[in-house]
């Protein structure tokens, strides 16, 4: 089973097409699937547009009243497929945007990938001959310098980047041996999925990376990135011990 797991807040505009669009090309791939999304406290139309798919895909929505924001939205979303999950040394769980930042069709890559022997497969940005806005071009040349003992030792070349396919083995025993009833993950945006990858190196035998279209002249809605907020976040992982020896 692939699990793709959705984080949303005010994607009302987007989030329709990119269930359907998920829906043609997980149905080519011939793959039993979940398409699972958090409602992260939207005002907008977003869980009205939800529940109408709800009827006719295999679509599963978590929500939360109040805003939780982007790293504990994909926690929620994981622990639900740790809980859910019947095969965990075989289905996967693979994190995806609402905004159409990142395209489904590489959900494909990530999956064959896993299927293949590796325990996480992650996306490295390849912005494949499209503009990357400035704050964001900004954030990640900076962060190389002041935070390079974040970057140092990751076992992927684009830690930043959240679209990762997970073995849901490995959810399940970071989850097991994680810091009890406290979150995997404490940070937000690109540091969560910093964090997160942390968190799960120790107990996956095999990480393997793809590059992964990322267009952000595809979003329709106003862009929710600030780089000082995000640099600041990045900050607050410097002196963690984040790249541990793995030992699944």
């Amino acid at each position: 089973m692939i699990y793709v797991c959705i984080p949303a807040h005010n994607e009302g505009s987007t989030i329709g097409v990119l269930l359907w669009k998920i829906r043609n090309t997980l149905g080519e791939f011939s793959r039993d699937y979940r398409i699972l999304v958090h409602d992260d406290a939207s005002t907008d139309d977003t869980q009205a547009v939800l529940e109408r798919y709800q009827r006719v895909l295999p679509l599963t929505l978590l929500g939360s009243q109040d805003r939780v924001g982007y790293g504990r939205s994909v926690e929620k979303l994981l622990r639900h497929v740790v809980g859910n999950a019947s095969y965990p040394k075989r289905d996967c769980a693979v994190i995806l945007q609402g905004d159409f930042t990142e395209n489904p069709d590489d959900v494909i890559s990530l999956v064959k990938i896993l299927e293949g022997g590796a325990d996480i497969v992650a996306g490295v940005t390849d912005m494949n001959g499209h503009r990357m806005p400035l704050g964001v071009k900004i954030v990640r040349s900076l962060s190389r310098w002041p935070l390079s003992t974040v970057f140092r030792g990751a076992p992927v070349s684009d830690p930043l980047n959240g679209l990762r396919a997970y073995r849901v083995i490995v959810l399940k025993k970071a989850l097991r041996d994680g810091p009890g009833d406290e979150p995997l993950v404490s940070t937000e945006g690109w540091a969560a999925n910093v964090e997160l990858l942390s968190r799960l190196v120790p107990h996956a035998r095999r990480i393997a990376e793809v590059p992964a279209e990322v267009r952000y002249d595809l979003r329709q809605r106003e862009s929710r990135f600030r780089p000082l907020r995000t640099l600041m976040a990045l900050m607050k992982l410097r002196g963690r011990d984040l790249w541990p020896t793995s030992t699944p």
